[in-house]
């Protein structure tokens, strides 16, 4: 049976990637993305196991490199299947929650080398990013349709006008 410092060692890292994964999750469930608390839980949690093991394996740290571009390139797939085009309105959706997943990897992948500050810096300056930067662009959305409304008002206010004719 392992001691208790052993299971601190094993099991902090996993833990760190569960929270900081979950408080990355938890900003995109409560925007309403498709791809919210659990996803990114679970991509935190697996990235910070794959390197855990990576760690845990004697002679394996030489690769560690190979285990972290596997991480990368395997959530890359996993975001591009929140990403959604929508041709009738030309527009994109979901690009914020793929780059939210592969922070959430990237958070993981720091937990399992048990860089903890690092993980948790990541995540509070994301969290402060996906907020702050979420505030301004809905104010400056705002600010485009109160514009716009104002020159359909106008629009319409121009061309009701009767035209005198001599």
């Amino acid at each position: 049976m392992p001691d208790l410092q052993a299971f601190v060692d094993t099991t902090l890292p996993l833990l760190a990637a569960l929270v900081l994964g979950g408080l990355l999750g938890l900003d995109r469930e409560i925007r309403g993305s498709w791809a919210g608390l659990r996803t990114h839980i679970l991509v935190a949690l697996g990235a910070a196991l794959l390197m855990s093991v990576s760690v845990a394996v004697p002679g394996s740290s030489e690769h560690m490199g190979h285990v972290i571009q596997g991480i990368a390139t395997g959530v890359g797939f996993i975001g591009a299947g929140t990403i959604l085009k929508r041709s009738e309105r030309m527009e994109v959706k979901g690009l914020t929650t793929a780059s939210s997943i592969w922070l959430a990897a990237a958070v993981g992948t720091a937990a399992g080398l048990k860089l903890y500050l690092l993980a948790v810096s990541g995540t509070v300056i994301s969290l402060l990013v996906l907020t702050v930067i979420g505030f301004l662009e809905k104010a400056t959305e705002r600010k485009e349709e109160r514009k716009s409304q104002k020159e359909n008002k106008e629009e319409k206010k121009s061309s009701a006008q009767p035209v005198l004719s001599a």
